[in-house]
């Protein structure tokens, strides 16, 4: 017999859970699959952030970071392994998406290894009109 599916809340950033964010991010940038974020860039995604929390515990985090009335970006999306597959990335993202349609901001976009999910929650790799975007790297990592 399996376990119950895990329960979780989806909920806006406080900045009280700054620290548990960045904790919470800390194995995801060590593995490669996170850029590093600085206390600094943690706060700035507050406004516009979003954590999944399971018995007071953060099991997920993603944040909408808008750079233009026509651009934003989903940023840091993360959820805890013993999570995955209970629907939470997708809410995440669809917290960040309803964020941008609140900020009536025109395109989100998400950089990712993981284009497969971003499909799966309605992103593609062409904007209407055939556009797509390109990217230029200024510096190695």
């Amino acid at each position: 017999m399996s376990d119950p599916s895990p329960t979780f809340t989806i909920r806006p950033v406080r900045s009280e859970d700054l620290p548990a964010i960045a904790q919470f991010i800390e194995p995801f940038v060590a593995i490669g699959k996170l850029l590093p974020r600085t206390t600094q860039e943690l706060e700035d995604l507050v406004p516009h952030g979003f954590v999944a929390e399971s018995e007071g515990r953060i099991v997920g985090f993603a944040a909408l970071e808008i750079y233009s009335p026509k651009m934003s970006e989903i940023r840091s999306l993360a959820v805890a392994p013993e999570f995955r597959g209970a629907g939470i990335g997708k809410q995440l993202v669809q917290s960040c998406v309803e964020r941008a349609c609140d900020r009536q901001v025109l395109e989100v976009m998400a950089i990712t290894s993981n284009d497969e999910f971003f499909k799966q929650c309605g992103f593609d790799f062409t904007l209407p009109g055939e556009k797509k975007a390109l990217f230029f790297q200024t510096r190695d990592l």
